[in-house]
């Protein structure tokens, strides 16, 4: 069974940092591309961050270029999402997700990702 915790988010003041993490377990990790969402009250999920399986390859949505960095550490099964220079526009809940297919690569679309985390809230204050 697959299971992915997410953890790290708060209220920050603008201009803040935070670092979510996303813990996977019940399959082998390092096998699979992995990414971050986020949704904000009265919208769709949006894409964040994506990331390949040995974290190769990266990509971000447009807005949070040069500002949060994807990662993962693949011996401790374990996402993260550095977020710095935070601003309220940040503000929603993230989520981790997986996709189910250790060949699938990584992708921008919401709808491919078989496995989601619960979320975790990043609240930033102006």
């Amino acid at each position: 069974q697959v299971q992915l915790v997410e953890s790290g988010g708060g209220l920050v003041q603008a201009g803040g940092s935070l670092r979510l993490s996303c813990a996977a377990s019940g399959r082998t990790f390092s096998s699979y591309a992995m990414g971050w969402f986020r949704q904000a009250p009265g919208k769709e999920r949006e894409f964040v961050a994506i990331i390949s399986r040995s974290s190769g390859s990266t990509l971000y949505e447009d807005s949070v270029k040069g500002r949060f960095t994807i990662s993962r550490d693949n011996a401790k099964n374990t996402l993260y999402l550095q977020m710095d220079s935070l601003k309220p526009e940040d503000t929603a809940v993230y989520y981790c997700a997986s996709r189910s297919r250790s060949w699938d690569p990584a992708t921008a679309d919401a709808s491919d990702y078989a496995y989601w985390g619960q979320g975790t809230q990043v609240t930033v204050s102006s």
